[in-house]
């Protein structure tokens, strides 16, 4: 499967878009993904692409909001 590369003008538009596939994988999986991540990074699920993705993107997620709420508390 080939994947897709695709550039947001702005970090609120990744964390967003994010956020959505993020919503899919836990409603496929019936979990959320905080509580996939631990047990992923505990060893407890599998190395499917589908669980390196999740994990990925999760990542990446958790990245931009810190990014996010610190830009914000040194506006205020």
């Amino acid at each position: 499967m080939r994947k897709q590369i695709i550039e947001y003008t702005s970090p609120i538009d990744a964390l967003v878009a994010l956020t959505k596939q993020l919503y899919e994988y836990e409603i496929q999986y019936k979990m959320d993904s905080a509580e996939f991540f631990t047990k992923y990074s505990q060893g407890e699920t599998s190395d499917d692409e589908i669980f390196v993705e999740w994990a990925g993107n999760y990542q990446h997620y958790l990245a931009l909001h810190q990014d996010l709420v610190i830009r914000l508390q040194n506006v205020a």
